[in-house]
């Protein structure tokens, strides 16, 4: 069974996925074993709560460093005996300890097609308002490991979706959440609780 750490800021609708395919079988050998938060009160607390799973807050504001912050996270998921971290909507930095902690161990979905539109400071809805400022007709989602430079480790997967004329930045993020991100993340944690995911170098090979 893959015990799984899943770190928060929001509404937690990529975790909703996640447990969603773990209730219909599709995740069959996984298990969310706890939620952790950078906010207080956001409803993907709630999401946890419903199904009974463990959750914390742990805010970078409450520690003097980022290495302190990065040591209390690690702390919380080794409690719970987490062997993959997944970053659904998580807006709080990671720092080098975390990430060599947890190498090729942390994955991360972001809406766009990387390298487009993404790193620091592309977040919510700001990839798809770049993406229907600079006029491309495909964006969509990639699912990555995590590095310490955001949104630069080796891809996973990424799948496309086709920008209307009348798309909003609204109505496209919806489209790429619902069509993409709910499909590919829970694809990605498949893939690897299969071992099926092999890194080498800057790609990912998948395993039959």
């Amino acid at each position: 069974m893959l015990r799984i750490g899943v770190l928060v800021s929001g509404g937690g609708t990529n975790l909703q996925a996640i447990l969603d395919k773990i209730d219909s079988g599709y995740l069959d050998n996984c298990s969310v074993v706890t939620v952790i938060s950078s906010k207080v009160g956001v409803y993907a607390l709630k999401r946890a709560e419903n199904h009974n799973i463990p959750s914390e807050v742990i805010s970078r504001k409450s520690y003097s460093s980022l290495d302190e912050f990065d040591t209390a996270l690690i702390e919380s998921l080794e409690k719970q005996g987490v062997e993959l971290v997944v970053l659904a909507g998580f807006l709080s930095l990671l720092g080098e300890r975390f990430n060599n902690h947890y190498k090729n161990r942390i994955i991360n979905v972001h809406p766009s097609l990387i390298p487009s539109f993404c790193g620091k400071g592309y977040y919510g809805l700001i990839p798809h308002e770049r993406a229907i400022e600079y006029g491309v007709k495909v964006t969509g989602a990639t699912v990555h490991f995590v590095e310490l430079e955001a949104d630069a480790g080796p891809i996973i997967l990424q799948k496309a979706v086709h920008i209307n004329e009348d798309d909003t930045p609204e109505t496209l993020q919806k489209r790429v959440m619902e069509e993409v991100e709910w499909q590919i993340l829970p694809e990605a944690i498949r893939l690897y609780a299969q071992r099926r995911l092999k890194v080498e170098g800057r790609k990912v090979r998948i395993l039959p």
